[in-house]
């Protein structure tokens, strides 16, 4: 049996509760919801929309590059959309990191904690 690592890097934020960054199990890293928070103040980057979408994305690649991954390791992600209208807006920012390496992707609307435009959650793979 596999251990479980608990990934933790200061940056990307603190969880906001009881809950991991991520957790790495073999060669899978499941990565917790990250919201468009600054890591250092825990606070929302800004109101605009694309400027939260980038902010989410750097947290996710914190996450990634602490436990020795990149963006092209995620093989699924999903993204929380408070407003379905912003899906454009996110979508391009989504673009500029996912370029050649496209992972499955499911998109919902939800309620992001503090307010947020958007959450992302992912699953990688260490190939």
């Amino acid at each position: 049996m596999k251990e479980k690592v608990y990934i933790k890097t200061e940056q990307a934020p603190s969880p906001l509760g009881a809950y991991s960054q991520a957790v790495k199990v073999a060669n899978w890293l499941f990565i917790s919801g990250q919201l468009p928070l600054n890591p250092s103040t825990g606070e929302l980057i800004s109101k605009d929309v694309a400027e939260q979408a980038k902010q989410t994305f750097e947290n996710l690649k914190a996450i990634l590059k602490a436990a020795g991954m990149e963006l092209k390791n995620i093989v699924k992600i999903t993204l929380y959309i408070r407003n379905l209208e912003d899906f454009p807006i996110i979508n391009k920012v989504y673009e500029e990191y996912f370029r050649e390496v496209l992972p499955a992707r499911s998109t919902v609307q939800a309620f992001p904690p503090k307010n947020a435009a958007l959450e992302v959650d992912a699953i990688a793979f260490s190939f």
